[in-house]
This record gives C-alpha cells, sequence and structure tokens, in this order.
C-alpha cells in the first residue's frame, strides 16, 4: 500500500509551516496513525510512505523507542506503554521513499514504483479519514478486487457546484453505497457543467500494477501535475475499472472545517474522553 505524505499541505498553513499536515493531531493520534491502523484492520501488511526530506517525524513517528518504552515500563504506565507499541504492529512493514517535488498525486506513486514492483497495490490518501463501525471499505475493496481482477476506486456524491475541486468519474449506473460499477470515464477536475456526473473520487484506490506503465506515459495535466485520474483514464480503455461507492463517514481532514469536524466527532466518540466531552459541549456558552 503506497501512502503519498510529500506535499507542502498548504491548505493548513501556518499550522503546517514547520510541522507535516500528516502528524497534525486529532484527539490523542496524529492524522496517519488513523489510515495505518485502517490499513491494518483491512488485511495490509506492507506500506510505502512517500514522504519528503524536510518531514523526517513522519517515519520517526512509527520507528521503535525503545528507551521511550523501557521508561514506561519502568514508570508502570501500561496503558501508554500499550498505545505506544501499537503505533506499528508487528505483522506490519513500513518502508520509505522521498518525492522531492509536489509534481501531483500520479508523480508520488511514480517515486515508490521501485518499492512496488510487479505488485498490485492500495493507495490511501492520509488526510482522508473514513468512520464506520461495519467493515471497512477499504476491506471491501480489496476483496472485490481480488475476486474480479478489476480495479477500485472509491467515490462518494458530491454536490454538482464542487465536482472541479475532485476527480470525476462517469459509471455505466451509479453504484449503491458499499457496491461497485464499471466505470466508463474519468476526468480531473472539470468544470461543473463538463462534468459527467457528481461521483468524486475519494482518497481510496486499489490498482492493478498496469497503471505504473500508465503513469510513466502520461503527461502532465490539471495543475500542471502527473495526475494519477489520467493514468487510471487510460487503464479504463484496456480493462474493467470499477467505482466503488464509500459506506462510511467521510472527513476532509486536508481542510481546517473538515479537521474541526473531525475532531468534535471523534472527540465524542472516544472511549475515554468522549463522555466528558458531550457534556462539556451539552454546558458550551461562547456569548
Amino acid at each position: 500500500m503506497v501512502i503519498p505524505a510529500a506535499g507542502l499541505g498548504t491548505r493548513f498553513l501556518p499550522a503546517t509551516k514547520a510541522m507535516p499536515k500528516e502528524m497534525i493531531t486529532l484527539v490523542d493520534k496524529p492524522l496517519i496513525q488513523y489510515v495505518i491502523e485502517e490499513a491494518v484492520i483491512s488485511g495490509i501488511t506492507e506500506v510505502i510512505l512517500v514522504t519528503h526530506a524536510n518531514k523526517p517525524s513522519l517515519s520517526k513517528h512509527f520507528d521503535k523507542d525503545e528507551k521511550l518504552e523501557k521508561n514506561l515500563e519502568k514508570k508502570g504506565k501500561d496503558k501508554l506503554l500499550n498505545a505506544t507499541r501499537k503505533i506499528c504492529p508487528q505483522e506490519l512493514r513500513i518502508t520509505s521513499v522521498h518525492q522531492n517535488e509536489p509534481l501531483g498525486l500520479g508523480h508520488a506513486i511514480i517515486c515508490a514504483a521501485d518499492e512496488i514492483a510487479d505488485d498490485d497495490f492500495a493507495v490511501i490518501l492520509p488526510d482522508v479519514l473514513l468512520y464506520t463501525k461495519l467493515e471497512p471499505d477499504l476491506k471491501k475493496m480489496l476483496r472485490r478486487f481480488s475476486k474480479i481482477g478489476a480495479s477500485q476506486i472509491m467515490v462518494n456524491s458530491v454536490e454538482q457546484a464542487s465536482v472541479e475541486s475532485y476527480g470525476i468519474v462517469d459509471c455505466d449506473k451509479k453504484p449503491q453505497p458499499g457496491g461497485s460499477a464499471k466505470i466508463s470515464k474519468v476526468i480531473e477536475k472539470p468544470k461543473p457543467h463538463l462534468a459527467p456526473s457528481n461521483l468524486a473520487i475519494t482518497g481510496r484506490y486499489v490498482l492493478s500494477n498496469k497503471v505504473l506503465d500508465n503513469l510513466k506515459t502520461v503527461k502532465p495535466g490539471a495543475g500542471g501535475e502527473i495526475q494519477l485520474t489520467d493514468a487510471i483514464q487510460l487503464l479504463v480503455a484496456h480493462s474493467t475499472v470499477e467505482a466503488y461507492h464509500m459506506n462510511s463517514k467521510y472527513y476532509d481532514c486536508g481542510s481546517k472545517s473538515g479537521y474541526l469536524q473531525a475532531t468534535v466527532e471523534y472527540g465524542m466518540r472516544h472511549p475515554g474522553l468522549g463522555a466528558e466531552f458531550k457534556e462539556y459541549l451539552r454546558n458550551l456558552d461562547i456569548s
């Protein structure tokens, strides 16, 4: 699985001037840890972090810290010790590669190509968080890919006026939440009147290795960047690619408003803090 995390985080400035947006804390864990946990629950055992030389804290967060663990063990802080050890489960292998320039999502995946080798792979955008009490959407996408061999692109219905902020897909028929449908066209950030649908790509992909060859041939697209959607469109032309309609609640934690929404709702759900936080919100008076 590839996690592209080399971006500048400009939507979150000034907070991201010196700190990676992926390390911004949501309640008691950095954003990137949530997507790592989602990957592990979904059965992923290998993760490739595509990062930047000025973001060493990303890789360091998942490194084992024996000194810290010994200190916590010595002080009898067992809950904190267990939480620290769970950051990177033993069954998970994390490697890092660098993307030295922000040249697009497609370029980030090209940077990971040597590590991907001949394998099919998943992609998770680390500022997109999904919440569900049910089976994770990513796990369903992986199972569908394993069953029929068709790449899976997660989508969600958005307002027509917002389509130019997303990659948009057109399908033979609209998929239902938790279901997949064949894609006939993919376009990156179309004008609303040119969009073939309002189904927006939403941060999760399960892709055939063939898309790597397409990425090496596509020219810079929207924003002058190497767009993954352009490579997927080439894949659509020669093989079956499906849109999987997400069945989870979606938080865009790359935006300030989305992050604030996630902070409130994850805080309310937190097993240790939730009851106290809900009580605070019930009595909140900001007049």
